[in-house]
């Protein structure tokens, strides 16, 4: 028989069980729970496979938190993306509200406040490949290169499921803070048909989006599902007035700045990248009898991405640009990712998964509306569009899981057994640009790729594990894992995972983990070298392997290592009444974190000649009229240590003459602290390897706290989903001297978001909706570090923080309609 998509939350009492014990806010059962019986509570088991390799494991007897996160309800709320909707949902999963250059046109997002990179993503339980466009702006981001969500349509989603635990013990590399495991939809009937559209209140970011799901049985006993999804998103402009362009700041050099459109708000590099994406899914199998299944899975995306980057006066390139200019960074990235596999059963009950998967990012990287001075003053070519390399990351994997259960006389239940081996190979890879683009400091904003950046480098890993689960005795459960892997240019690796589940009371269950894990470090975090300039600095970002990085007394990265303990408990008073509690520490030993801006020249005055040789070593050359430099790089910086509590209540409401309320209430608190800062005495002259500002990203730039109310009322055919989410209050530091350090604190912040949704029958509906309705911004940044870099003469547009989750554009509103078929 071919296999068919079973409804994992389709009754209401679904819900309730993946709430129990997941703690789920009520966004990701709310649209299914409507649907069922208004006054029937029916406990149907919900079964989970991230966090255990147990077949049937129900997930209110799981002895780890798993988050389980129905398809249809990431299509609720404002701009259709996956990292965005997962981050609405669960509390401990941020995102950044803007990257900054390059790094807006890749979402990052992280788990329990951890890195990006330490959270690994799972496609139908297989590892995806990351981004070749890796996150180098100091924030709490920073080195992010995992996998981008953001290219998974979230209409091919059945579910997702989040484990909040440490797993490299269970699934390898990446798994410090927790994994997701994307499922996608396999259904062979049905479908459905969705548009939306949307803007922001105060003007931008409008954005359209189409996408199309279809189940079809192309022949007996097998399934294909297909989606395609198209979405574009404008450009938003949040940019303060370019100081520099004001009298009495203005010259007769720049005089004619007056006539630019928009004076003085000449500048428009602080908002949203424009983005059109085309993304396609498809999985596929077919049924051999006797559970013998061969199936697949196909992803594909293009992105096309358009950055702005800081305005350029008329003294810069006259001849081309009489009124300035604003150098536009480009990406356009193809992503591609094919799962082939067979599974079944061996003799002697021996379950068995044989596949092989390969995925590839590559961004094509451009620098349009731009101008190279030198080369325009040496050849005379007006060139203004640059081809600046291209960056590419790869990745094949091969997986053999077997898993059986043995009988064993007196336990509760049998012993289950799963043993695997898996071989990966991943490769990183920048290629050098046109010569224009490099040639003497490089076209403006960002110079190309220069021969010195490119390179090429693979890595093989092999790995096998043992994971065993039972119950000796009915009330306990327990698991343990075991990894074992070698990499071709880190050594070997052991670690070990032990996890147990007590039911204390009928009402009550506690569960806990302990797990030893470690994450290798990216090929990008060892390989990432780029050079970025604003009209009077110039940032080189320093390959960790680079003997320039030896020159400034910088170790090749290793590998973290991490310690992780949990302690959680499950309440369920009533059928309708649930809830959880999880606590957690997680202490990482060598993370890899971005050093501080390390300074070679400060407004045309040496600080550290080791900078600026080590700048000259790595191959840069920097354009004339910069005065001032640094460079940075990826490092193991020294030891974390992060502690937090998840916890979560739900109740189901009861239906009346006015319909019925479902209530849900969601917080997360999470503290990292650095416990010891690897030594940096050597580190060019005395200048510390973390400044104040470095370890504030890593300490104090997210939320103390973040909280989700949600309501949800349906009555007829009318639903209205009520959220509002708080953002306790974080601070960070910056400075343009690394000696005056200037704290820009940002207050708890309180958004609203409200979706009406109205169905006119089984088939059509709309929603119209807002996320932030009531136009809530981040607190504006300190003034006096503002007004130092005016004193300083570098740009001065940035109004509000770019570290806030809740973005720097206020609000959005939208419209969506839907035909299910």
């Amino acid at each position: 028989m071919h296999p068919t998509t079973r409804p994992i939350l389709t009754p209401l009492a679904a819900a309730v069980t993946a709430l129990a014990a997941a703690g789920l806010p009520h966004a990701a059962w709310a649209q299914t729970a409507t649907n069922a019986e208004p006054d029937v509570v029916n406990l149907a088991p919900v079964t989970v496979s991230t966090g255990t390799r147990t077949a049937g494991l129900k997930v209110l007897d799981s002895p780890a938190p798993v988050q389980v996160i129905d398809g249809g309800s990431l299509q609720r709320g404002s701009q259709p993306d996956v990292i965005q909707g997962i981050s609405r949902i669960v509390p401990s999963y941020t995102t950044d509200a803007k990257g900054g250059d390059a790094a807006a046109l890749t979402t990052a997002a992280r788990l329990r406040g951890l890195s990006p990179n330490q959270t690994l993503i799972l496609i139908d339980g297989k590892r995806r490949h990351g981004t070749a466009n890796v996150n180098v702006t100091g924030s709490p981001f920073a080195g992010a290169a995992s996998a981008d969500l953001g290219l998974i349509p979230g209409a091919a989603i059945n579910r997702i499921e989040v484990l909040q635990d440490g797993a490299a013990a269970q699934y390898g590399s990446d798994a410090i803070a927790g994994v997701i495991n994307v499922h996608l939809k396999h259904s062979p009937t049905g479908g459905s048909l969705s548009a939306d559209a949307g803007q922001y209140f105060d003007d931008g970011g409008r954005t359209g989006h189409a996408s199309v799901n279809l189940g079809l049985a192309p022949l007996a006993s097998s399934y294909l599902n297909l989606t395609f999804d198209a979405k574009y998103h404008g450009h938003s402009d949040r940019t303060d007035l370019d100081d520099r362009f004001t009298p009495p700041k203005l010259t007769s050099t720049n005089a004619d700045v007056v006539n630019a459109p928009g004076y003085p708000y000449v500048n428009h590099t602080f908002g949203d990248p424009s983005i059109q994406q085309q993304l396609f899914t498809a999985t596929g199998g077919i049924g051999f009898g006797d559970g013998l299944e061969a199936y697949t899975l196909l992803t594909a995306a293009h992105k096309y991405g358009e950055a702005i980057q800081n305005y350029r006066g008329p003294s810069t390139a006259r001849s081309v640009y009489p009124l300035g200019f604003s150098p536009v960074e480009v990406h356009g990235e193809d992503d591609r990712a094919l799962t082939l596999g067979v599974k079944g059963r061996l003799a002697g009950d021996w379950r068995f998964d044989l596949s092989a998967s390969a995925g590839r990012n590559y961004a094509k990287v451009l620098n349009i509306h731009s101008v190279n001075t030198a080369w325009l003053a040496d050849t005379g070519s007006k060139q203004a569009d640059f081809d600046e390399g291209f960056l590419k990351s790869t990745q094949q994997t091969a997986n053999l899981d077997l898993n059986r259960d043995f009988a064993v006389s007196g336990w509760a239940t049998p012993l289950n057994v799963a043993v695997g081996l898996e071989h990966r190979k991943d490769g990183y890879a920048i290629g050098a640009g046109e010569p224009s683009s490099y040639y003497k400091g490089g076209a403006a904003a960002f110079p190309g790729y220069a021969p010195s950046d490119a390179s090429s480098h693979t890595r093989t890993n092999n790995a096998a594990y043992l994971e065993l689960a039972a119950s000796p005795v009915k009330p306990l459960s327990l698991n343990a894992a075991l990894r074992a892997e070698r990499y071709s240019d880190f050594g070997s690796a052991q670690v070990a995972k032990l996890s147990a589940r007590l039911q204390a009371e009928p009402t009550l269950a506690l569960r806990g983990t302990v797990s030893s894990g470690f994450r290798a470090p990216t090929l990008a975090e060892e390989y990432y070298s780029a050079t970025q300039v604003s009209p009077t600095t110039a940032s080189v970002f320093l390959p960790n392997y680079a003997p320039a990085a030896r020159l400034l007394g910088i170790d090749p990265l290793k590998p973290e290592k991490s310690g992780n303990v949990s302690l959680g408990a499950v309440f369920t008073p009533t059928e309708r009444l649930t809830g959880t509690l999880d606590v957690y520490q997680i202490k990482i030993r060598a993370r890899i974190l971005q050093s501080g801006s390390l300074i070679g020249t400060l407004n045309g005055v040496e600080q550290s000649a080791a900078v600026n040789k080590a700048i000259a070593v790595n191959g840069n050359t920097l354009p004339s009229g910069i005065n001032s430099t640094s460079v940075a790089v990826f490092t193991n910086a020294g030891n974390s240590r992060t502690r937090g509590l998840d916890a979560v209540l739900t109740y189901i409401g009861e239906s009346g003459d006015w319909g019925r309320v479902d209530w849900s209430a969601a917080l997360n608190v999470n503290k990292t602290r650095l416990t010891e800062v690897a030594n940096a005495s050597s580190i060019v002259g005395g200048q510390p390897l973390l400044t104040k500002s470095a370890v504030s990203a890593l300490e104090t730039a997210a939320p103390a706290h973040r909280v989700n109310l949600g309501a949800l009322w349906r009555a007829g055919a009318w639903t209205v989903d009520l959220r509002e989410n708080i953002y306790g209050p974080f601070s960070y530091f910056t400075s343009i001297n690394n000696v005056t350090f200037y704290e820009n604190r940002i207050g708890t912040k309180f958004t609203t978001d409200v979706d009406l949704n109205y169905a006119f029958d089984k088939a059509w509906s709309a929603s119209l909706g807002a996320t932030n309705l009531f136009n809530v911004y981040p607190d504006t940044l300190n003034q006096e570090y503002r007004q130092a870099l005016t004193a300083a003469g570098r740009q001065n547009v940035q109004r509000v923080s770019s570290f806030a989750p809740i973005g720097i554009n206020g609000g959005y509103y939208y419209a969506r309609a839907t035909y299910k078929f």
